[in-house]
C-alpha cells in the first residue's frame, strides 16, 4: 500500500497512533530515576546519586560501555519478584501509550544472580506482568533472555541451565552487552544448545561492531533477527542478503545517536534500509537512558530523515512480521494498523 496521500501535517498524530510492536527493548533500560529510586526505598539500597536529577544528568555517554557502567548499577535496587514485576508493567503502561500492541522484553539474569539473586525471581516477576498484560494493558508480551557477551561462554552455558526450568516463560535466547571485542562466534554452542530446546534466536550485532559480527551471527549462531545492525551499510552485498532473505533488524536511533553510533539522526541509515528492502523496525533499546520511548523513535526519525507515511506503515508492518507470534495473531494486528490508516486516508 502507497501512503502518499495521507496528508503531511497528519504524519505526527499517525505515528503516535498506529499500532506497533516493540522487539529491542532492555526492561533493565526501562527503569525510570522517579521508579529506581523508590525500588531503592524499599529495598534499604544507598545510591550513589543524591537525587533523581542528578542521576538524570549522568545520562551523558560517551560510548556504549560508559552507558553500561550506569546501567549496571540501576540494577542493584532490584532484589524481589515484585520489584521486577512492578519495572515491567510501567514499561507495559508507557508502551500502551505508544499503542504497542506487542512487545518482546529482553532481559538477562547474570547481572542479578551475580548481586545474589536467584534466576526464577527475576523470570517469575517479568513473565508475571507478561502474563497481565492483556487485560491490563491491551497488548501482548513475551520474553527474551541475553547472554552477556563481555562474560564468558562458559557462564552463559551456566545462564541457559539456570532458566531451563521456565522454558516455557521465554519465547527466545539473545546476546547483548559490549560489542566490540566480544564476537558472536565466542557462542556458538550455547546457541546451538538454545537451539535444540526450541527457543527463537536473536544477537545484538553491528552496532558499534562491524558487518562481520553481523555475518558471524547469522552463519554461525544461527539468528533469525539483528538487533541493531546498522553497520551493514557499510557492506552492500550484506544488505542484498538481508533483504533477499528477510532478516529483520530491530533499529534503535535515539540509541544510535545517544551512544555516538552516529553524531545525529540526519546522518541515520535507516531510510537506506528501507529503500534496499531491509525489514527493519523502529524500537527504543534502553528508554530511560536514552531519551525516548519507542513513538519518540518514531516521530524524532522521521522528521531528522524526511519519512513519510508509505514509511510508516512499512515500519509498523514490519515489526509485526518480524514478530514471535502465531500467524492469527500477526494477521490480527496488521489488521488493525491497516485500520488506522485507512481512517487517515483522504481521496
Amino acid at each position: 500500500m502507497l501512503y502518499r496521500t495521507i496528508d503531511p501535517e497528519c504524519l505526527p498524530e499517525l505515528l503516535a497512533k498506529m499500532p506497533k510492536a516493540e522487539l529491542h527493548m532492555h526492561i533493565e533500560g526501562s527503569l525510570e530515576p522517579e521508579l529506581m529510586f523508590s525500588l531503592a526505598a524499599r529495598n534499604g539500597v544507598q545510591m550513589n546519586y543524591p537525587s533523581v536529577q542528578a542521576l538524570r544528568a549522568a545520562y551523558e555517554f560517551d560510548n556504549l560501555q560508559s552507558f553500561l557502567d550506569v546501567y549496571h548499577e540501576g540494577t542493584l535496587v532490584l532484589k524481589t519478584e515484585q520489584d521486577f514485576y512492578d519495572m515491567a508493567c510501567a514499561y507495559l503502561a508507557r508502551a500502551q501509550a505508544d499503542h504497542v500492541l506487542h512487545t518482546e522484553i529482553f532481559f538477562d539474569t547474570q547481572a542479578h544472580t551475580a548481586h545474589g539473586l536467584a534466576a526464577q525471581t527475576v523470570v517469575d516477576g517479568l513473565y508475571r506482568a507478561c502474563q497481565d498484560a492483556p487485560g491490563k494493558y491491551g497488548m501482548t508480551a513475551s520474553l527474551i533472555l541475553c547472554f552477556l557477551r563481555h562474560l564468558s561462554e562458559e557462564e552463559a552455558f551456566a545462564c541457559l541451565e539456570e532458566v531451563l526450568p521456565y522454558r516455557e516463560k521465554i519465547v527466545g535466547v539473545g546476546l547483548a552487552s559490549s560489542e566490540v571485542g566480544h564476537p558472536p562466534e565466542t557462542f556458538a554452542r550455547v546457541f546451538a544448545r538454545a537451539r535444540s530446546v526450541g527457543f527463537r534466536l536473536v544477537a545484538h550485532a553491528g552496532e558499534e561492531a562491524g558487518p562481520d559480527y553481523i555475518y558471524s551471527a547469522l552463519d554461525v549462531l544461527k539468528v533469525e533477527r539483528i538487533d541493531h545492525g546498522v553497520q551493514a551499510v557499510r557492506d552492500p552485498q550484506l544488505v542484498k542478503r538481508l533483504a533477499h532473505e528477510r532478516i529483520p533488524l530491530t533499529v534503535c536511533p535515539l540509541s544510535n545517536v545517544k551512544l555516538k553510533v552516529y553524531p545525529d539522526l540526519r546522518q541515520h541509515c535507516l531510510r537506506e534500509l528501507l529503500d534496499a528492502g531491509v525489514v527493519a523496525t523502529v524500537n527504543s533499546d534502553d528508554p530511560a537512558y536514552f531519551g525516548g520511548y519507542v513513538n519518540a523513535n518514531f516521530t524524532q526519525t522521521f522528521s531528522a530523515l524526511g519519512l513519510n507515511a508509505t514509511h510508516a506503515y512499512q515500519l509498523a508492518r514490519n515489526s509485526f512480521e518480524a514478530a514471535f507470534i502465531g500467524a492469527e495473531q500477526r494477521q490480527s494486528y496488521i489488521a488493525r494498523l491497516d485500520a488506522v490508516f485507512e481512517s487517515f486516508y483522504r481521496p
